[in-house]
């Protein structure tokens, strides 16, 4: 049972006070036929609990006597566990997790009209899933159907993301650590695939190379599937098949992270596969930098995520006007959103557990202010289709992100991802530099 979970729970039962939350893990996922794909935890399930089983749940009442933190678990079952594992059943929940009463999951319907006897509210984490939120209703439909009941359940819903989501926006000193983990691991396969890439690898070739340094690093999973986009494919913000044969001239994109601790990186850089940018590749590289920079200046506590953005966007639009990629005046072209032909993502969003991370983005109605302990991305970029008529044909087909990690903290900012570079001359200098060698079938 670790410290951080018992502390986490208590801060989130004070704000539910005279309430009780319920926290649902999500269902395992068939992929195909008799193959599951592979588990991981709910994070919030995780959070409060450090438990990474399927077919849990978390009952928390703050108000109760006895029980104040109870699980529902999946029972020991010595035939399955022979496939597919040990499982901590009703006695593990208690003896590694602190739960101070534990059940099968089977009984979860039953068992919980007892633990919500004078409870008001019930703290959900509503819209995720519906068999959840359904789960939640019931309680409260037992409660108007059963007015002459000794047992009174509680007779409203609240949102548990509201106070939950909150406490993950603000990192703890662990989940920085691991958060520092997972950018070294992640910052060291991003150099192995630069100094892999060479012209005439397939795109999953470097995707071999990143997903192995992340696994040798210690990373037990990605954040997020690899995307390895060479040539026109950079251009496609999500790419996912990873199979073109790279050819000499491509810049290669990679947006690629492992997780540790629970706790994701989320790096992207753009390379040349042939180990130098052509002049209208660097034009538009030197572009995007500039904008990384002057968005990652930005981060610091009382300016915003909508700030960064903002000045991210004028560096790149004033950067395509020059080039040509743009005609008429900035700033005109800014309000009127006109730079969106070739950049139309946001340039940041929170990072932490789920490498898009919970917690709102803006504050009754205006962006909210950044504070300490909060981590997000910052990754303008450039996209130019290959097929578009009104670009320069010099910059048709290419696309360039680049995407970093930071950290706000007291004094502004900390750049995570650090170890991986971005300026455009020691990206050349690194690719190449050790290529795969030979293999045999």
């Amino acid at each position: 049972m670790a410290q951080i979970h018992v502390e986490r729970r208590a801060r989130f039962m004070a704000a539910i006070e005279g309430g009780a939350a319920l926290v649902v893990s999500h269902p395992e996922m068939i992929r195909n036929n008799d193959t599951l794909h592979e588990y991981r935890a709910s994070s919030d399930l995780y959070y409060l609990s450090g438990f990474e089983e399927p077919e849990a749940a978390l009952l928390l009442v703050p108000g109760h006597e006895e029980h104040r933190f109870v699980m529902f678990v999946r029972p020991r079952d010595p035939e399955r566990e022979v496939w597919t594992g040990r499982r901590a059943g009703v006695e593990g929940a208690s003896a590694l997790f602190g739960a101070e009463a534990a059940f099968p999951i089977g009984e979860l319907d039953a068992t919980l009209p007892k633990y919500l006897d004078g409870v008001e509210r019930l703290f959900v984490n509503l819209g995720q899933d519906p068999k959840r939120d359904d789960l939640a209703l019931q309680m409260i439909h037992r409660t108007r159907r059963g007015t002459r009941a000794a047992v009174a359940g509680p007779s409203a819903l609240a949102d548990a993301a509201q106070i939950l989501h909150e406490m993950r926006l603000r990192k703890d000193t662990l989940e920085v650590e691991n958060l520092e983990r997972a950018a070294r691991i992640s910052a060291a396969a991003h150099r192995a695939a630069m100094e892999a890439v060479r012209p005439g690898l397939y795109e999953y070739e470097l995707q071999a190379v990143v997903e192995y340094a992340l696994r040798r690093g210690g990373c037990h999973r990605w954040g997020f599937p690899s995307i390895v986009g060479a040539g026109p494919n950079a251009t496609v913000l999500h790419y996912e098949s990873n199979s073109r044969q790279i050819q000499d001239g491509d810049l290669v994109l990679i947006d690629a992270a492992g997780e540790w601790g629970y706790m994701s990186a989320d790096i992207t850089r753009t390379f040349p596969a042939s180990g130098r940018f052509s002049p209208a590749q660097r034009k538009l590289y030197d572009i995007v930098l500039r904008a990384e920079k002057e968005a990652i200046g930005r981060c610091r506590p009382g300016s915003s995520l909508q700030e960064a953005h903002d000045a991210a966007v004028r560096v790149l639009v004033e950067g395509m006007v020059e080039v040509g990629l743009l005609e008429g005046d900035p700033q005109t072209l800014v309000g009127e959103e006109g730079y969106k032909r070739y950049y139309m993502h946001k340039t940041s969003h929170w990072l932490g557990m789920d490498v898009h991370d919970v917690g709102r983005y803006f504050s009754g109605g205006s962006p909210r202010a950044l504070e300490p302990g909060m981590a997000l991305t910052v990754e303008p970029g450039l996209y130019v289709a290959e097929d578009d008529p009104k670009a320069p044909p010099e910059f048709r087909g290419i696309g360039i992100r680049i995407e970093d990690d930071v950290l706000i903290t007291e004094s502004g900012n900390r750049i995570l991802t650090s170890g991986v570079p971005n300026e455009a001359d020691e990206v050349e200098a690194l690719c190449g530099t050790r290529p795969l060698g030979p293999l045999s079938f």
